[in-house]
């Protein structure tokens, strides 16, 4: 993953400063979305991996796979990773790209795991308070999971926070049990 990583960082940052200057960061993201959901197609695999297809014919498949979320600059950047052979990196550059997007308006997906559903309150009251921790627009993923007993987790970019019953008394069960 780390060499994947290393790879597709170029490539999502040429895509990213191209959609910057021309103000279509979002346009790129659904494109780059869309073709990155089209790499994970079986029969796409098997295109991808064959050594005998020419490169230009790989691309003009896949840009027609893809269908009308390309336009022309989305197309010749499939062209371009045809060309290099690192279309199989798609969703690895969308993943890129979605960070310097996000980083860029200042933004951050939180995901917050709780024990038990939380109201629209909660909701409100802990994008708050994450906004004002992380200096950042939040948007939150919620979900519910019952062995947390009570409590939740917050995970958002590096940061996690395990406020969680379950994970307080596993805590309190090792430092007993030294």
């Amino acid at each position: 993953m780390a060499e994947a990583l290393t790879i597709a960082r170029p490539y999502a940052k040429a895509a990213f400063e191209t959609a910057q200057a021309k103000q279509q960061l979002a346009a790129w993201s659904r494109m780059l979305a869309a073709a990155a959901a089209g790499v994970g197609e079986p029969a796409v695999q098997i295109l991808l991996g064959s050594p005998k297809l020419p490169k230009q014919q790989i691309a003009q498949i896949f840009v027609e796979l893809v269908g009308q979320e390309l336009g022309d600059s989305g197309a010749n950047f499939i062209e371009l990773l045809a060309e290099n052979r690192r279309l199989g990196l798609l969703p690895v550059i969308a993943q890129v790209f979605a960070q310097l997007r996000a980083d860029a308006e200042r933004t951050i997906e939180a995901t917050v795991i709780s024990a038990s559903p939380l109201g629209d309150e909660e909701r409100a009251a802990l994008a708050r308070a994450l906004k004002k921790r992380l200096n950042r627009e939040v948007t939150l993923q919620c979900e519910t999971d019952s062995r947390l007993i009570g409590g939740a987790v917050i995970r958002a970019g590096d940061l996690v926070i395990d406020g969680s019953v379950r994970s307080k008394l596993e805590r309190l069960g090792l430092a007993l049990a030294r």
